[in-house]
């Protein structure tokens, strides 16, 4: 029997990427005095997610008898490189996150077929691939 997503999950991870796409198109478009207010508004929800997906790997060490070690260590990496996005100028700081989110998903890319949640990989990489892109080009609308 193969796994099916939950429809909540899949609409609310869609969802969420409309703060991604929403900050990166308001660094573009904003006057340059509130451009500031925009750039961390993306970096803070860029980290929340971040950390989030960090959180997954303790939930998934916790669900295990004998869990790995590294499970707990992908979980408190990611939020300590996200703070550290956070505290970045804009233009630097976002492409941390941006490749954080593409780190993320590369380490899940591993684990989630060994806790038997590979059915979640599909959703993972285009959340991702939107986010970090929208993390991108808030960058490079920051620098600008």
């Amino acid at each position: 029997m193969t796994a099916t997503l939950s429809p909540a999950a899949l609409r609310l991870g869609y969802a969420g990427l409309v703060p991604f796409v929403l900050g990166a198109a308001l660094i573009w478009l904003v006057h340059p005095e509130v451009l500031p207010y925009a750039t961390l508004s993306l970096a803070a929800y860029a980290a929340t997610v971040v950390s989030f997906l960090g959180g997954i790997h303790w939930g998934i060490g916790f669900r295990e008898a004998q869990p790995e070690g590294r499970l707990f260590v992908n979980g408190v990496v990611p939020p300590l490189v996200a703070w550290a996005g956070v505290m970045m100028p804009a233009n630097a700081g976002l492409v941390v996150l941006g490749v954080m989110l593409v780190v993320c998903y590369l380490v899940d890319r591993g684990v989630y077929p060994r806790h038997g949640m590979g059915h979640w990989l599909t959703l993972r990489f285009r959340l991702s691939a939107i986010a970090s892109l929208s993390c991108f080009l808030g960058a490079a609308g920051a620098g600008s």
